[in-house]
C-alpha cells in the first residue's frame, strides 16, 4: 500500500539517523559502559543524572495516566466495555505470569546453574539481605489490596503511587459516563490537558541519553563487569529463558495475533534502550503509553492494560524468582521434592502480586517466597545480591515487552486495534503529530463495548 505524506501530516521525511533517540540512547549507554569501566569513581559520582531524569520521568507518569484513562473510559460511553476490557487483560495477565513461573522452574531444573558450586548457608552473610526480607515481610496480598485505596484523592497523586491513581482514574471515568453529556465540558478540558501533558513528555524524553548514561556509569562503575563471571551461569541462564520466552512463547502470541514480535520491537527500540540503560522500566512507561496509541490500540485499552501490567504482568520478574529460588537451593545443596517445587511456584504466584509496585519489587518478592518455603536458605539471596543489578536490566525489558504485547493483544482481542494503523506503524510510516499522538478509537462499525469476532 502506497502512503501519500503530502494527504497524511502524520506522515514525514526520515530524519538523520543521529536525531533519533535510540542511537542517542545507544551511544550513551556504550560511552556510560567505558567510562564505567575504566573510570569506575568518576562513574558511580555519575549516578545523579541517572536518578534526576527517572525522578522527572515518575514526576508525569500520575497525569498521563489519569488523563489517558479518564478521558478514555469517558469516551467509551458505557460500563459494559470497562468490565470487557479488565477482564480480558486480567485473563491474559494471570494466564502468561504464571506460565513465566513455570518456565523460570522448568529451565532451572533442566540447567541447574547452581549445581556444583557447593556453598555451605551457614558461610553466607545473611545481614546483606535482612532488608529485603524486613519489606518483604511487610509486604502481604491484603496489605497490598487495602494500599490500592489512596488516604485522600489527591494522595496518590502526591506519592506516585500507579496503583492509586490507576483506582482513583476508573472511578472518575466510570462517573462522566454515569453523568453523561453534562460531563462533555470536563472531559474536553481533560482533552486538552493531555495535548500538553504529552509535550511535556517529549521534552522530558530529550534528556533520556543523559539518564541512560548516568544510570549505565554507575552501574558498571558499581559493580564491575567482573562480578557477573562468578555467577555467569545463572545470569547467562536468565537472560537466554528471558530471550527465548519472548521469542517464542510471545513470539508465537504475536504471531497469532497479526503481527510480528521482532517488528514490535524495533518500533520500541528506543524505549527498550532506556530500559536497558536506566535499568528501570518505569522510565519508559509514558512513551510506551503514547506509543500505543499511536500505533492505534484504543485510549481506554492503553489507559487499563499498561499501568495495571506494569503491576500485574510480570513476565521478567516470574521468570527471575523461580529461576534464582532454584539456584540457590542448588548451590547450597538442599534437595527440592516435585511438591516443594509446586508449593514453591504456589506461593511466587501469589507473593509477585503481593509486592507489585514495590520498588525492587524483583528481589523483595523472591525474599517474601523464600520467607514462606523454608526449605530454600533465605541467607542463601547473599549470593546473587552482586549481580541482581545486571538482572534486574533483563528483568525490567521482558516485562516491557510483555506488557506492550499485552496492550496490543487485548486491543486486538477487544476489536479496538486500528489494524491498518498498526501495521503503518510497524512498518514506520506513523509518527506523532505536534508532539502528540492521535487518538485512536475502535474501528469504524465496532464500538468498544462490543467483542470483535475474530
Amino acid at each position: 500500500m502506497h502512503i501519500d505524506s503530502s494527504a497524511n501530516p502524520a506522515v514525514h521525511a526520515p530524519r538523520p539517523f543521529y536525531r533519533h533517540l535510540y542511537f542517542q540512547v545507544l551511544i550513551a549507554i556504550v560511552a556510560g559502559a567505558l567510562i564505567g569501566h575504566f573510570q569506575p569513581d568518576l562513574g558511580v559520582n555519575l549516578k545523579p543524572l541517572g536518578d534526576g531524569f527517572i525522578k522527572l520521568v515518575k514526576m508525569i507518569i500520575s497525569p498521563v495516566i489519569f488523563l489517558t484513562i479518564v478521558t478514555g473510559l469517558a469516551g467509551m460511553g458505557s460500563l459494559r466495555g470497562v468490565g470487557a476490557v479488565a477482564g480480558k487483560a486480567f485473563a491474559y495477565f494471570f494466564f502468561f505470569s504464571t506460565l513465566a513461573l513455570i518456565v523460570g522452574l522448568i529451565v532451572a531444573n533442566v540447567v541447574q546453574p547452581g549445581s556444583g558450586m557447593n556453598i555451605d548457608p551457614a558461610s553466607l552473610d545473611a545481614s546483606k539481605v535482612t532488608d529485603y526480607a524486613t519489606k518483604a515481610h511487610e509486604t502481604t496480598l491484603t496489605g497490598f489490596v487495602l494500599d490500592i485505596i489512596p488516604t485522600t484523592f489527591t494522595s496518590a497523586f502526591v506519592e506516585g503511587n500507579i496503583l492509586q491513581v490507576l483506582f482513583i482514574a476508573i472511578l472518575f471515568g466510570i462517573a462522566l459516563i454515569l453523568v453523561g453529556d453534562k460531563a462533555k465540558p470536563v472531559v474536553d478540558m481533560l482533552e486538552a490537558i493531555s495535548f500538553a501533558v504529552f509535550r511535556v513528555v517529549d521534552i522530558l524524553m530529550k534528556a533520556a541519553p543523559i539518564g541512560a548514561f548516568g544510570a549505565f556509569a554507575f552501574t558498571i562503575g558499581k559493580y564491575g563487569i567482573a562480578s557477573i563471571v562468578n555467577l555467569a551461569a545463572l545470569v547467562g541462564t536468565f537472560y537466554l529463558t528471558s530471550a527465548l520466552f519472548v521469542i517464542v512463547i510471545l513470539g508465537t502470541v504475536c504471531t497469532l495475533t497479526g503481527f510480528s514480535i521482532f517488528k514490535l520491537i524495533a518500533y520500541l527500540k528506543a524505549e527498550l534502550l532506556l530500559v536497558l540503560g536506566t535499568s528501570s522500566s518505569e522510565s519508559a512507561l509514558p512513551s510506551l503509553m503514547e506509543k500505543m496509541e499511536r500505533a492505534g490500540c484504543a485510549r481506554p485499552v492503553v489507559g487499563l492494560v499498561v499501568p495495571t501490567g506494569y503491576s500485574f504482568n510480570l513476565d521478567g520478574t516470574n521468570i527471575y524468582m523461580t529461576l534464582a529460588a532454584l539456584f540457590i537451593a542448588q548451590a547450597t545443596n538442599t534437595d527440592l521434592t516435585l511438591q516443594q517445587q509446586i508449593l514453591l511456584l504456589a506461593v511466587a504466584m501469589l507473593s509477585s502480586k503481593g509486592a507489585a509496585g514495590v520498588t525492587g519489587a524483583g528481589f523483595i518478592t523472591l525474599a517474601a517466597t523464600l520467607s514462606v518455603v523454608p526449605t530454600v536458605p533465605l541467607a542463601g539471596m547473599a549470593l546473587i545480591l552482586g549481580v541482581d543489578r545486571f538482572m534486574s536490566e533483563c528483568r525490567s525489558i521482558t516485562n516491557f515487552i510483555g506488557n506492550a504485547v499485552a496492550t496490543v493483544v487485548v486491543s486486538r482481542w477487544h476489536g479496538a486495534l486500528d489494524v491498518e494503523k498498526f501495521n503503518a506503524a510497524l512498518d514506520g510510516k506513523v509518527t506523532a503529530r505536534g508532539g502528540k499522538p492521535e487518538l485512536h478509537g475502535a474501528p469504524a462499525g465496532l464500538q468498544l463495548g462490543e467483542a470483535s469476532a475474530d
